[in-house]
């Protein structure tokens, strides 16, 4: 097939290739497997945190709230992505319309900030309970937390604005191979004919600004939740503290370390193009994955309304 289908001079698709070093079949039907099972996943540990949250009245509270969010941000950022790798494995070439392709990038780089301010929501109300718990319950109800969780959703899908109509009106006049599994926003716009290093720095401020900025916010909310923490006197009221806090300090882990290993993976001279691809692929799942297992496992009350609700189901006999 050629490198490029043209409307004039333009582009009208482009052909999604995977992994460059992974092309021959058996490996593509491993690549398959493996993550059509991440996907299911994903799909069931997520939903199944959200019906607990939204069965359990008890859990009908501002933290549990941002945690709910933060499970349907998973769930949209996988599947913006996950069926497309699908795709990729199972046909030789994949391609995706010009139109299709750049929607996936727009809400690809509008779900990565939207998890950023979903984060930084969840420390604040950490930070509120813990070091203004008198002010706690006026500052932080369960309808000024869902419109700031509004607020994070319209914030993220507003930001990227900018750098998608950026290259959006650039010109692409070939060759039209994407080397990533996916349409990715970098892999795409060096396909664009004429100069983008003007673009690509805009793209890296955007980009380190909505990483940045609420990781700062959120390491300060957590050296004051810490200070608050140990000028607490009693033994009990630390681990509790502690505990409450220890989930969200696991999934902000995982989402900025696998984030950061990604941006520097691309700036590290002679990695390869299967490693940068592999770290950008895991990026896309793994937080999605890993969400649900941390809060069903680290948080007791959604872990005592899990195991409640798998006592009342049919398929575990005389649990009652």
């Amino acid at each position: 097939m050629a490198d490029a289908n043209y409307t004039g001079s333009m582009v009208s698709e482009f052909i999604i290739v995977g992994f460059p070093g992974l092309q021959d079949r058996e490996s593509k039907a491993i690549l398959f497997a493996v993550f059509l099972t991440v996907y299911l996943l994903i799909l069931l540990g997520n939903c199944l945190l959200i019906s607990i949250l939204a069965a359990d009245r008890r859990l009908h509270t501002p933290m549990y709230l941002t945690i709910c969010s933060l499970a349907i941000i998973d769930i949209a950022f996988s599947t913006t992505t996950v069926p497309t790798m699908l795709a990729v494995f199972r046909s030789t070439p994949h391609t995706v319309s010009f139109t299709a392709c750049f929607t996936q990038t727009y809400f690809f780089q509008a779900l990565v900030p939207t998890e950023s301010f979903n984060l930084l929501l969840m420390a604040y109300d950490r930070y509120v309970a813990i070091c203004h718990p008198l002010h706690y319950p006026a500052r932080m109800t369960v309808r000024r937390t869902f419109q700031l969780i509004v607020v994070c959703w319209l914030g993220g899908f507003l930001i990227p604005i900018l750098t998608f109509s950026l290259a959006f009106t650039k010109r692409f006049c070939g060759p039209n191979r994407v080397l990533q599994c996916f349409c990715d926003y970098s892999g795409v716009l060096r396909l664009a004919c004429g100069d983008v290093l003007s673009i690509s720095y805009v793209v890296l401020f955007v980009g380190l600004s909505i990483l940045l900025i609420p990781l700062f916010f959120i390491v300060l909310s957590y050296v004051k939740i810490l200070l608050s923490v140990l000028r607490i006197s009693s033994s009990a009221g630390r681990a509790k503290a502690v505990s409450t806090c220890s989930s969200h300090l696991l999934v902000l882990s995982v989402f900025f370390l696998t984030t950061a290993g990604v941006f520097i993976s691309y700036r590290i001279p002679g990695t390869s193009v299967d490693m940068r691809i592999m770290g950008s692929v895991i990026h896309n799942v793994f937080p999605a994955l890993m969400n649900p297992i941390i809060y069903c496992l680290r948080t007791k009350q959604i872990r005592d309304s899990l195991v409640n609700t798998l006592k009342k189901s049919p398929i575990f006999p005389g649990s009652k």
